[in-house]
This record gives structure tokens, sequence and C-alpha cells, in this order.
């Protein structure tokens, strides 16, 4: 499945933590016996997960954002 690369920089970054983030969240609450909190926090981190691994949202794309190139804005 040959995806287009449109996350990236600081995008990615933040994707990554914030996964982490909702997959701790998630043991937590599986822990809590808060199962449905688990499953959407587990389900959310998962996808932000895959989207910082994989560089590609689907969100994106259909919103024509890319994020991998950065435009320095200049004091001139």
């Amino acid at each position: 499945m040959g995806f287009e690369t449109n996350v990236g920089g600081i995008d990615r970054i933040i994707r990554g933590v914030s996964g982490i983030w909702l997959i701790a969240v998630a043991i937590s609450a599986l822990l809590d016996d808060r199962c449905t909190t688990a499953a959407v926090a587990g389900i959310a981190g998962a996808g932000l997960l895959r989207n910082a691994q994989a560089q590609h949202c689907g969100g994106n794309a259909l919103l024509g954002i890319d994020t991998t190139t950065s435009e320095s804005c200049s004091l001139e």
C-alpha cells in the first residue's frame, strides 16, 4: 500500500508522544475496570502511533494537509 507521506517534523513527534500517553491512559483505565475508557483511549493511541510510524494520516490526506515540508517565516 503506497501511501504518500504527509506527516513530519513536530507533528510526528506530537502524535508519537500523544499516542504513548493514550496507551498509558488505556492501561490505567483497564486496571481500574473502566473498559469503555480503556478501549477508546487504546484505539486512539494506536491510531496516533500508526500515523507517527507510517508518516501518513488519512485525515490530513482528505483535507490536503502536508506537514512534511516546513516553510520558514522570514522577517524581512
